[in-house]
């Protein structure tokens, strides 16, 4: 009889086990392949992307701006090398006081942002239109313009 006890207990144990690992990977399987679960996760990516815009900067020259931002427009986040939603809130709050800016202080890099950038970037050698979308002679100036700061752009005065 203590065979036939041992052997039941190891089979029920084992179903167990092998239930419950079903389980799991039925709810793993189930949660990667819902629509909701790729949405979420696609949007959140977009917007982690989307709160960095360096328009070509290295880390270095990014660094160099955040410096020249901290000192003169209120630039209170991390020396990191990443231009982010804090670095363009400063961006912008110069660019409207010297350069046209007329838009909202949200630290988006749209159109209105780039067109007063643009405006700020003739002094570092861009030659284009002011249209608002950061191309290659935008970002070329902007690089340029990267290579004076922290001490020589952005002035506040």
């Amino acid at each position: 009889m203590r065979p036939n006890a041992l052997t039941r207990t190891v089979i029920s144990l084992t179903a167990a086990v092998g239930l419950t690992a079903a389980t799991v990977a039925g709810a793993g399987t189930s949660f990667a392949a819902s629509p909701q679960a790729a949405e979420t996760a696609a949007s959140t990516q977009d917007a982690s992307v989307a709160a960095v815009n360096n328009l070509g900067l290295s880390s270095t020259q990014a660094k160099n701006v955040q410096r020249a931002l901290k000192a003169r427009w209120g630039y209170n986040d991390a020396i990191d090398g990443h231009l982010g939603t804090n670095s363009w809130k400063a961006m912008q709050r110069f660019l409207k006081k010297k350069y046209s800016y007329k838009d909202s202080i949200d630290g988006i890099v749209g159109p209105n942002t780039v067109t007063a950038l643009q405006r700020y970037l003739y002094y570092f050698g861009y030659n284009g239109h002011l249209n608002g979308i950061a191309g290659s002679e935008t970002r070329a100036a902007f690089k340029n313009m990267s290579g004076s700061c922290p001490d020589h752009c952005l002035p506040s005065t």
